[in-house]
C-alpha cells in the first residue's frame, strides 16, 4: 500500500506539479477530507459552514 502524502501549503507555481501540490491533490480528489485550495494556499473547511452547504 502506498503512503498518504501530505499536501504543501502553499502551491509553488512551476509548471510542472509536483507530487505534494494542493491544486495538482484537489484536481486528482487525492487532497485529505477537510481540506480545500482557496488563493493557490491549502486551507482547511469549517466544520460548521460545510454542514450548513450540504
Amino acid at each position: 500500500m502506498g503512503k498518504k502524502v501530505k499536501p504543501k501549503s502553499e502551491c509553488c507555481v512551476s509548471k510542472d506539479r509536483c507530487k505534494r501540490c494542493p491544486i495538482r491533490m484537489m484536481k486528482e480528489g487525492t487532497l485529505p477530507p477537510g481540506y480545500t485550495v482557496k488563493k493557490r494556499k491549502l486551507v482547511k473547511v469549517d466544520k460548521k459552514k460545510l454542514a450548513k452547504a450540504a
